[in-house]
């Protein structure tokens, strides 16, 4: 980029950024899956598309993975409609990716959003106890644990049933740095991932995420990657272990992805067959996330996404 191009892409943060000065914000992360977090308790404040990006901007912003903004579940559309069924679901996390888009989940950001609630004061969860919120991939209940926090995730599914349950796959993958298009499983997890197996550690390392990888067909609405190695031998005192990147929809590669930890044991699981077992470790480069199905009150099988949470800086936008 030349000077002037560099000027103007300046200038262009510099106004995007106009308006939300005094603005208080956190710094959080699970497992190196960072955001900006945002306490808005009255549901006064509208940040832009064009702002979620420059606050994200990670060389003339603060630097996230996304914008999470906590807001009361009266305030938002969204919040009133789950509030009828769900009057505990008094929070909602109103989550951005760093492109300003919106997203329908983040299993890190939920367990980031709860820990930022306790440390602003805006609700009190002791070590044991539970939280429900809401979210626009649906009420959430986390359980604050000794080592982080649990988060009931709800349901999974395949994205196409019809072709996961008759081949196993629904999709072919290509990425940089893979010779040859590799077959892939879909899975929603409130939000859409496609999961792709490859054989050994090496080839995960060398697999390029600089873009986006290319799936085809590519779910609705786009999808998060998860390119995936199992380990050997996959079970180890009951427990699966794999270990995993990810190309994140509207951000690139991050650190971590709880909902993609998520739907990559869902479909490691399904290809290991009958006998795999229901909890997994899932390693990502920012650490490690647990990984529990279990069948829920309403019938369905569930998934239980576990790990830590971290705030790492708070301050004051000038």
């Amino acid at each position: 980029m030349d000077e002037t191009l560099a000027a103007a892409a300046d200038h262009r943060t510099a106004e995007d950024i106009t308006g939300l000065g005094g603005l208080k914000f956190s710094k959080g992360h699970g497992t190196g899956n960072d955001f900006v977090l945002i306490a808005d308790p009255n549901g006064a404040l509208s940040v832009t598309p064009e702002q979620v990006a420059a606050l994200c901007d990670r060389h003339r912003g603060i630097g996230a993975d996304g914008l999470i903004r906590a807001v009361p579940s009266r305030s938002l559309p969204e919040g009133r409609e789950l509030l009828t069924a769900h009057p505990a679901a008094e929070w909602f996390m109103d989550y951005r990716n760093g492109d300003g888009s919106l997203s329908e989940m983040c299993g890190n950001g939920v367990r980031v959003f709860v820990h930022f609630l306790i440390a602003e004061g805006l609700v009190d969860l002791p070590a044991g106890q539970s939280l429900t919120i809401g979210t626009r991939g649906g009420v959430k209940t986390i359980v604050r644990t000794a080592a982080g926090y649990a988060v009931d995730m709800g349901p999974w599914e395949f994205i196409f049933p019809g072709e996961a349950t008759a081949r196993a796959m629904d999709s072919l993958v290509s990425a940089d740095g893979l010779e040859v298009a590799r077959p892939a499983l879909s899975v929603s997890m409130g939000n859409p991932h496609t999961v792709v197996a490859l054989a050994e550690l090496a080839e995960l390392e060398t697999t390029q995420l600089f873009k986006a990888p290319r799936v085809d067909p590519a779910p609705p609405h786009g999808t998060n990657v998860e390119f995936v190695v199992p380990s050997e031998p996959l079970v180890h005192d009951g427990v699966g272990t794999i270990t995993m990147r990810v190309h994140e929809r509207g951000v690139g590669e991050t650190l971590s992805c709880g909902t993609g930890a998520c739907a990559a044991a869902v479909a490691i699981r399904h290809w290991a067959g009958q006998g795999a077992p229901d909890a997994w470790n899932v390693t990502v480069p920012g650490g490690v996330v647990g990984v529990k199905f279990f069948v829920a009150p309403d019938g369905h099988e569930h998934v239980e996404l576990s790990g830590p949470a971290v705030i790492v800086a708070s301050g004051t936008l000038s």
